[in-house]
């Protein structure tokens, strides 16, 4: 049954999604139940497959199949990835069968070093979308400068993208743009728009934590009232950018062709500081049109004390344009706090995939392991 305040969520025309996957999850049911409860979708990142591994038996038996067969570190990586994520997109399916293919996702990103290679990123994206093979896959791009291209190419080519590590306004509209460039391919193609989805995935409370840091250090009782403002002001702007495409003839004549519409995604939406509200990011950014993900914790809090009291962003456009003035007023660098944050998101993607690596190539080197089922 679905969890009253997830579902008055849902009614307001936000999509719930997990923001984690395990082996250990689907295993025991626990992502199924999830969906029973209104979750509609879930991302997976290196971060979150790099703690399933190291967290988990279950992964004992296939990595014992791939190191008999001498399978290459990496492609073991994929083998694994790719198993969890298709089983995934099974569990979810019911969601996806519900929701005309609207929700029903699972998220499976390209390798992050790949993040400022655009020809690469594109291969990779066809190779990740072929092994999972599932109709209701998403494959995450990063909003790099060389991102952009790949998803142009990866729309064309009928392949569904969550584009990721998006912080700043200017880069958003340029994913925005790749997203129609990459329809405009694809009709021209031949291909059924509909059959193509995507999201752009938004980062929201890393800019608090950014912007944050820099108000301590200039003090002051203005710096006081700004902190953690900035992430929902700068979200909330970005909103305001999605309902300027989706109003413009470019996009009218797509969507007349059966196009979907790339939803804002909300991701970063746990608190980093525990000072702050936990659904802080959740109750601030609800409006019709969008997905939030949420680790588990988030969810948790929302569905306990969640508060939904309809459109929080579209009211709120001239009270966030204010915040970044302000912030601005007082010294603090937009362009440079999206660029820390930029690159601070590629290396900590990077960080998680070589500790992923290292966790596959320590299991894969072990001598013996202990066998555990798994799916058909």
């Amino acid at each position: 049954m679905t969890d009253t305040r997830i579902q008055a969520l849902t009614d307001q025309g936000v999509a719930i999604w997990l923001d984690d996957l395990s082996r250990d999850r689907l295993s025991s049911g626990g992502l199924a139940d999830l969906r029973e409860r209104g979750v509609v979708g879930v991302t997976s990142n290196p971060t979150i497959f790099a703690k399933a591994l190291k967290d988990a038996d279950e992964y004992e038996e296939q990595v014992r199949d791939l190191r008999d067969r001498e399978v290459s570190l990496e492609e073991s990586v994929r083998a694994i990835t790719t198993y969890d994520v298709r089983w995934a997109c099974d569990v979810m399916r019911p969601a996806y069968d519900a929701t005309g293919g609207r929700d029903g996702r699972v998220s499976l990103e390209v390798d992050p070093r790949l993040a400022h290679k655009t020809e690469p990123t594109v291969a990779e994206a066809r190779a990740l979308w072929w092994m999972v093979d599932r109709p209701n896959l998403f494959i995450k791009i990063p909003a790099m400068l060389e991102g952009l291209p790949a998803i142009t190419a990866a729309i064309a080519e009928g392949i569904s993208v969550n584009v990721t590590l998006i912080f700043g306004l200017d880069r958003y509209d340029a994913v925005m743009d790749a997203y129609l460039t990459g329809l405009e391919h694809a009709r021209k193609n031949g291909l059924d728009l509909a059959t193509i989805e995507s999201v752009a995935s938004f980062f929201v409370s890393r800019v608090d934590s950014e912007v944050d840091k820099r108000l301590t250090g200039i003090g002051g009782d203005e710096a006081e009232a700004l902190h953690a403002k900035a992430a929902i002001a700068n979200a909330r702007l970005a909103y305001e950018r999605y309902e300027r495409v989706i109003g413009s003839p470019r996009w009218q004549e797509l969507e007349a062709a059966g196009a979907n519409r790339q939803r804002p995604l909300w991701a970063s939406t746990s608190v980093k500081d525990e000072s702050l509200p936990d659904t802080l990011y959740v109750d601030n950014l609800v409006v019709r049109d969008t997905v939030n993900t949420m680790p588990e914790a988030t969810l948790t809090a929302v569905a306990d004390h969640g508060a939904v009291s309809g459109d929080m962003v579209t009211t709120q456009y001239d009270s966030a344009r204010d915040v970044l003035d302000r912030l601005a007023r007082l010294g603090i660098d937009y362009d440079d706090v999206i660029a820390v944050l930029e690159r601070e998101g590629v290396e900590k993607f990077e960080k998680s995939w070589a500790e992923l690596l290292d966790t596959v190539r320590t299991a894969l080197d072990e001598d013996s392991g202990s066998a555990s089922g798994g799916p058909a």
